[in-house]
């Protein structure tokens, strides 16, 4: 969600007061039926409560309802927004203040309509993407909440300001945005508005990343209103302080991905391109790190599309003429990177195992927007342990070590030395986003 002027959509809200009343719950369930039918038998498991397990992971659930020190879907996590503050709720089974009382059309209307059996919810909770979730798939999940051990934990309320902090403009908002379906950046046809055609796995990782998985809810662009761009879907958007970066084939291509890379990464959050980081690292830690290797060969294949664009090859640096202003530029920034990061990153970049990723073609480095790697720079990443034995050592943020212009002239060594970026960040960018 942008930060814009709210002058229009206060207007708007007051008149969803008057307009928007009868058209809240209207929708098409053809597009939720239509990707169950396409899940075939990996979503039919005989065991209720296991394929309810499998689909709470696959959703991510625990990233917004449980905080690190909490009793597991206890709510409380923290997400921050331009509009206000949001708190994850109570789903557990506690009937004071989880969904205990709830039946299972109660979770079906939540996650497809937005609407409780006693509010209507902010689009905080990404009903935008689980309205493509199946029944039978939300039933599932609701068996297994259900068999979760109740924790009687309050819930926060949203903390936001007028006119936001009136529910009922939600219903506008819903009637007005909320669609059945959400398009696809690897399907030219979706793209154009016209029914998709893909592969069994296309169709598969459409329902895994587009609605379970609710990829779009961060790597789509929103509107002044934050609503979801569907003329840019996947291109890559900035809710938070690490932006989550473009994965259409073409983004992805133009760093270096191929469908084989995306499913390790999924499974590791580790690849050739780097690790996960910033919101990524939550989502392998508690999401896709327990999904099946088909269905991670599925998502990978939704996002590169059945015919992947070829990964672009690295452009290799030119050679700059000595004592040129360019070359002075590099030179500087080579220095600080000698000081600061070759211990951990290798003298030429190489990396270490367990210690830091490689620098070579790293996507961070690739990306046309220099914005994540000035965040990392400054603020540093913190200590991570992938699945498996991997892990990767904490990396010290330079905010109050290294100057605006020190911090311009490590980002462009970097940039053009392993990213194939021009070196035009400037100490006002790094200024910025102090």
């Amino acid at each position: 969600m942008m930060r814009r002027p709210i002058t229009l959509r206060r207007a708007l809200l007051l008149l969803g007061a008057t307009l928007a009343l009868s058209a809240c719950g209207k929708h098409d369930d053809s597009a939720a039926m239509t990707a169950a039918a396409a899940l075939g038998p990996q979503s039919t498991a005989a065991d209720p409560l296991a394929r309810g397990r499998y689909l709470v992971k696959a959703a991510d659930c625990a990233a917004c309802h449980t905080t690190s020190d909490g009793a597991p879907f206890a709510g409380g996590v923290k997400l921050a927004s331009p509009f206000g503050t949001f708190y994850g709720t109570n789903i557990t089974p506690d009937k004071a203040h989880g969904i205990g009382s709830w039946s299972a059309d109660d979770l079906y209307k939540a996650l497809h309509d937005g609407v409780t059996p006693t509010k209507q919810l902010y689009p905080a909770m990404p009903y935008t993407s689980y309205r493509q979730l199946s029944r039978a798939d939300s039933d599932a999940i609701y068996a297994y909440l259900m068999a979760q051990k109740p924790a009687a934990v309050p819930n926060h309320e949203p903390e936001l300001s007028f006119p936001f902090n009136m529910r009922f403009g939600v219903r506008f908002w819903d009637w007005v945005f909320l669609k059945d379906a959400l398009p696809d950046a690897s399907n030219q046809a979706s793209a154009k508005g016209a029914a998709a055609t893909g592969s069994a796995d296309w169709y598969r990782g459409r329902y895994l990343a587009s609605a379970l998985g609710h990829c779009a809810e961060c790597h789509t662009p929103r509107g002044k209103f934050g609503q979801l761009d569907g003329a840019k879907p996947l291109a890559g958007a900035a809710l938070g302080r690490i932006a989550a970066p473009d994965i259409t084939p073409h983004g992805l291509a133009a760093r270096g991905w191929t469908a084989a890379d995306l499913q390790t990464f999924f499974a590791t959050g580790i690849a050739p391109q780097g690790s996960a980081f910033g919101e990524m690292f939550p989502v392998v830690h508690l999401s896709s790190q327990y999904m099946t290797h088909d269905d991670l060969r599925a998502m990978s294949t939704y996002l590169l599309g059945d015919q992947p664009p070829a990964p672009q090859p690295l452009q290799p640096l030119q050679p700059l003429r000595s004592g040129s202003a360019d070359a002075a530029q590099l030179e500087a920034g080579r220095n600080v990177y000698l000081a600061v990061c070759a211990g951990c990153h290798g003298i030429n970049g190489e990396g270490k195992p367990h210690v830091a990723v490689p620098m070579h073609a790293n996507s961070t480095l690739r990306q046309s927007d220099a914005h994540n790697l000035i965040v990392a720079m400054l603020d540093g990443l913190g200590a991570q342990d992938f699945p498996g034995l991997e892990r990767m050592q904490e990396m010290p943020g330079f905010a109050t070590q290294l100057s605006d212009e020190e911090l311009a002239q490590l980002a462009n060594y970097l940039r053009a030395t392993w990213g194939g970026q021009p070196a035009d960040v400037t100490a006002d960018t790094v200024k910025a986003l102090r």
